[in-house]
């Protein structure tokens, strides 16, 4: 499953950090500078348990990369939200030449996907501190013995760029609390593993932060387990994901090259929209090498 919505806030400089790097591995009772996850109830998929629209970033919330953005050009409600996520999102072409639109091509901007307490991912209705967020999808047919690849790319605007750091954190408790989810019926991700990164931290040189998950992908249709990874960036108050669901003949390594130029793209796109310096990098990750503990795809 993907999630989808729309999210965004106000610029200026903000020190953050996987909002506390999830409070020390559990969200439960704490803060990353401002008010985060307080344990109540299943967190929302890439949004933090509780989150407020009145939370505030904060100016010393955690020793990670300072966020340099143009006040002026961050959208400040959700219908420029919606219009700068919409600019920003992949076409079908950046995965290459051979990619295509799956149906359905798009989201409804009006929801996103949550993790539920069971485990089990479900389309929800955006929190108050999304602005906006789009998810599409992609797929590359099966031809010459390898089945089809299944893609996806999620923009998302937050109000503030603390809620984008929760929704990143949310990313790792999810893997903590499930490493199996149920995408869909017939549909299991399995054998999930995270490996995070803040700004200049192991090669990360592009974003605020950075994030890619690993694992198994296996469905009825399909079969497997084929190779699973989900990408996710952070740059201010937004998120970029990109994600990749193998089948027969596809590498974990292939999924890592399909990803790499759609997910640059948006990096460089969106640093443009918002004005922020580029001299914070533009260099891609990197697929992690075999055996590395990195893991998770995209959903």
């Amino acid at each position: 499953m993907d999630p989808g919505g729309v999210t965004v806030a106000g610029g200026g400089r903000v020190r953050l950090g996987w909002a506390g790097m999830v409070c020390g591995v559990l969200l439960a009772g704490c803060t990353s500078g401002g008010d985060g996850p307080s344990g109540s109830g299943p967190p929302g998929a890439r949004t933090p348990v509780t989150a407020t629209a009145d939370a505030s970033p904060t100016a010393d919330a955690s020793p990670t990369a300072v966020v340099d953005i143009d006040p002026a050009r961050v959208p400040k409600t959700a219908g420029r939200a919606a219009a700068l996520v919409r600019d920003v999102i992949a076409e079908p072409s950046a995965f290459g030449p051979d990619a295509v639109r799956r149906t359905p091509y798009e989201s409804d901007p009006r929801g996103w996907a949550v993790l539920d307490g069971d485990c089990v991912w479900q389309r929800r209705p955006l929190p108050k501190d999304v602005l906006a967020s789009l998810t599409r999808s992609y797929e590359i047919p099966a031809s010459g013995g390898r089945g089809p690849l299944r893609l996806s790319a999620v923009v998302t605007a937050h109000r503030t760029a603390e809620r984008a750091d929760w929704e990143n954190a949310g990313v790792l408790e999810e893997m903590m609390r499930c490493s199996s989810q149920l995408l869909r019926s017939g549909e299991v991700l399995t054998e999930l593993t995270d490996v995070p990164s803040s700004f200049g931290d192991l090669g990360n040189g592009y974003a605020d932060d950075a994030l890619t998950e690993t694992g198994t992908y296996t469905s009825d249709e399909l079969g497997g387990p084929h190779p699973y990874v989900w990408e996710q960036s952070r740059i201010g108050q937004f998120t970029i994901a990109v994600s990749g669901k193998g089948s027969k003949g596809w590498s974990r390594a292939d999924l890592f090259d399909r990803l790499r130029d759609p997910h640059t793209r948006m990096r460089a796109d969106l640093r443009r929209a918002i004005g922020r310096d580029a001299a914070t990098a533009t260099a891609s990750p990197s697929a992690p090498e075999p055996g590395s503990t990195a893991t998770k795809g995209g959903r």
